[in-house]
């Protein structure tokens, strides 16, 4: 087994009656299927690292234990995200767990995909769809050509913030303002929120 870490001990012996016994099993199979694991205290719940990367955490409340993979999803195919539960939902006994064959087999999953050196998928990113411009915008943009080469030189993100920032006014005497604001910032070179950016 990897070293033990005295503050997984503590919180293992500060919990419930229940969960004691699971978190001693979990802690126990981590162990046993990939002993090269470590243990430390992230996000104040046990978790166990390999090759300082996090392999598993666990936690226990009131009423139930959570124990789940970082890969959840490569793990045990399921998504641990979609869950606060982790991927064995409440356990409230040991025998929520997979069997222990099982449950091993998982931990040499995850420390594999570890050593495989590739990374979690991250989840892919619609792209929003493209705004048209408004014509009052579009023409007080015209009038001024700094403007709009700021604006035509601007990626699609900082073309959006403008263009919603300007359609969201509810009063035509807002979006007026907002325009008048907004050409006169591009003309200086400006994003929609210069004001925040680091200098």
């Amino acid at each position: 087994m990897g070293k033990p870490d005295p503050r997984v001990d503590a919180f293992i012996d500060k919990k419930a009656a229940f969960a004691q016994p699971i978190l001693r099993h979990i802690r126990d199979i981590v162990h046993r299927a990939c002993p090269e694991a470590e243990e430390t205290i992230k996000w104040g719940m046990p978790s166990f690292t390999y090759k300082g990367q996090i392999l598993a955490n666990m936690a226990a409340f009131k009423e139930h234990a959570t124990f789940g993979f970082w890969r959840s999803k490569e793990v045990a195919g399921t998504d641990d995200a979609e869950s606060a539960m982790g991927q064995f939902g409440r356990l409230t006994s040991v025998a929520d767990l997979p069997d222990d064959a099982a449950l091993e087999a998982m931990v040499r999953k995850a420390a594999a995909l570890i050593d495989s050196g590739t990374k979690a998928p991250r989840p892919l990113k619609h792209p929003k769809p493209a705004l048209s411009m408004p014509d009052d915008l579009g023409a007080a943009l015209g009038a001024n050509p700094s403007a709009q080469a700021t604006y035509d030189g601007f990626p699609p993100g900082q073309r959006r913030e403008y263009l919603e920032w300007v359609t969201d006014a509810k009063r035509p005497e807002t979006r007026a303002k907002r325009i008048s604001q907004a050409v006169e910032w591009m003309a200086e070179g400006k994003r929609r929120n210069w004001k925040y950016e680091s200098c």
